[in-house]
């Protein structure tokens, strides 16, 4: 978690998962809430009721094309990456599930390209990757 060197306090972003401004009480209260739990507690906490991953347009053409499929495994490590790339404050993100890259759009959860082990291997526009 990062720290506020100044304050020696979790950044607001960080702990409400919003760049809104909050009020002090409502800050402490909510580090409180989440102090002692566990990184995947965190990360089912600021995840949950987000939605289902969904995948573009393109992104399913890209899939067939390349005769691409996920298996649940597969699935539920993509959808880890996409959380953690979350958490990090990533908003378009390269996601690697086995010999399969992934760009999403964290902000609206959805998987924009899919490139596997035989397609070029340039990503522009990305802010952040993930190893899932």
């Amino acid at each position: 978690m990062a720290i506020d060197v100044l304050n020696r306090f979790p950044s607001v972003p960080i702990i409400t998962g919003t760049k809104e401004k909050i009020s002090v009480s409502d800050f402490k209260a909510k580090k409180q809430e989440i102090d002692g739990l566990s990184f995947e507690g965190i990360l089912r906490q600021k995840t949950s009721g987000n939605g289902d991953l969904k995948i573009s347009k393109h992104a399913g053409e890209r899939l067939r094309q390349r005769n691409i499929d996920l298996s649940d495994n597969q699935w539920q490590r993509l959808e880890t990456g996409v959380k953690k790339a979350e958490l990090k404050g990533i908003r378009e993100s390269l996601i690697m599930v086995d010999d399969v890259a992934f760009i999403v759009n964290v902000n609206s959860n959805t998987v924009i390209t899919a490139v596997d082990d035989n397609d070029d291997k340039v990503f522009t526009n990305i802010d952040g990757a993930v190893i899932a």
